[in-house]
């Protein structure tokens, strides 16, 4: 069962995410919670780390990334200190990216597709929707103000409504009541937009290009 569940993954970094979106709102508004969203933060440095090293890109650019979020994280479980949570952010955020190159290059390196590499598809898309939700955390601490909400409006946003924002502004559905007011986090919205679409467009690519290749090989 192990063997099996290390073989993919691609697909226990996309569970553990879909997991901590239910236990997210569970961790805000303690100090307890804040400490375990950091531990669970350095557990997903490790999943990230693991599904770049399947792929075909340097894993030394991933670890250089996630050491030094690893630290920031374990300083602030202890010290339940949030101002070094702007600098751990920018270095998820980057990681984050990151690893959603290296699994989108690493379903674009063959013609089969793989049961890991279905899994990808799904943890590809997560891992953008994370990076931008810590790309709005770097925002909102560089320019307060910078997002509003239909509820405490004036309040900062937490995590899990930065989340939702970034889900809903992904997937292009539009449901978020949480909304960019300041000219730079309007920016950074609307260019995960256009990552959104294009993620879409190298999936659709993908699986006509597999298809026109698998009936020319038929017509030989």
């Amino acid at each position: 069962m192990l063997k099996t569940a290390l073989r993919h993954p691609s697909g226990i970094l996309l569970f553990a995410q879909l997991a901590a979106v239910l236990l997210y709102p569970f961790m805000e508004g303690n100090a307890a919670g804040r400490a375990i969203f950091s531990a669970f933060g350095i557990a997903f440095l490790a999943l990230v780390v693991m599904a770049v090293r399947a792929s075909p890109v340097q894993l030394w650019v991933s670890v250089m990334f996630a050491l030094p979020a690893t630290v920031l994280l374990l300083i602030q479980a202890v010290t339940g200190d949030d101002k070094l949570l702007p600098y751990s952010s920018a270095l998820e955020a980057v990681l984050y990216l990151y690893a959603a190159y290296a699994l989108v290059k690493y379903m674009l390196a063959d013609r089969e597709i793989t049961t890991d590499e279905l899994f990808a598809v799904g943890a590809t898309f997560t891992l953008v929707a994370w990076a931008f939700a810590y790309m709005y955390t770097v925002v909102q601490a560089i320019e307060p103000g910078s997002f509003t909400a239909a509820v405490n409006p004036g309040d900062e946003r937490t995590w899990m409504e930065l989340l939702f924002l970034s889900f809903t502004t992904l997937t292009s559905t539009g449901l978020s009541d949480v909304v960019p007011v300041k000219a730079f986090a309007r920016g950074v919205v609307m260019i995960e937009m256009i990552a959104g679409l294009g993620y879409v467009a190298v999936l659709v690519s993908r699986l006509i290009g597999l298809t026109v290749m698998r009936r020319a090989e038929e017509d030989r």
